[in-house]
């Protein structure tokens, strides 16, 4: 059992036209939940959370008043990708955007191409991702900041207890709840808070 507020958590929903295509999802009509992005990542955590958190707001700047387009997306990461966390980010935008390196799907016919959709070490920010619409050019730059939703003053300790091989089954307990607490505060406190999440949009 995950914890609940994983369930709380903010959903996003895309339109995905290959899905749509292949008879996957009516209407291509894909809803995520924050629980997909841990199943992706295998674990749940500030950076897993922060660039779901990062998604949700790049395309909710890119498609104000419309379904995002999964596919429809580049992402261009600032780092290489096996550098820090930068490829746990990546692996969550990928899931929401559908924008893949070169291991990612050919397309049928021309259409529908997710390969080289998503780029390490170049956008023009040192620190945000770049987003760019595929159809009309609008891009936006995401910032994560997570100074301000510290973890529990606990935390390090508990951790330390946790890790000991002879941990018991309360001690890792209790390092998972106070972990998690820094996750759900990010998830369910701070998923629209600018000091956490900086949009910026280009020309």
């Amino acid at each position: 059992m995950h914890p609940a507020f994983f369930d709380e958590a903010p959903r996003i929903l895309v339109r995905d036209p290959l899905a749509d295509l292949l008879g996957a999802a009516a209407g291509g009509l894909l809803e995520y939940h924050y629980l997909d992005a841990v199943r992706v990542a295998g674990h749940s955590c500030p950076t897993v959370a922060g660039a779901w958190l990062m998604a949700r707001a790049a395309l909710r700047a890119l498609y104000p008043h419309e379904s995002a387009e999964r596919g429809g997306i580049t992402v261009q990461m600032p780092a290489p990708e096996d550098e820090g966390v930068t490829g746990v980010i990546s692996q969550v935008l990928t899931l929401v955007t559908g924008a893949a390196a070169g291991n990612g799907f050919h397309g049928i016919s021309g259409r529908f191409v997710r390969q080289g959709l998503l780029g390490f070490a170049d956008a023009p920010d040192g620190e945000a991702v770049r987003f760019t619409r595929r159809d009309n050019g609008k891009s936006v730059m995401v910032a994560l900041d997570l100074s301000s939703v510290p973890p529990s003053p606990k935390a390090r300790a508990l951790m330390g207890a946790a890790m000991q091989p002879d941990a018991t089954a309360v001690q890792r307990a209790a390092f998972g709840a106070a972990w998690q607490d820094r996750v759900r505060r990010l998830l369910l406190e701070h998923a629209d808070d600018p000091a956490v999440l900086r949009v910026t949009p280009l020309a």
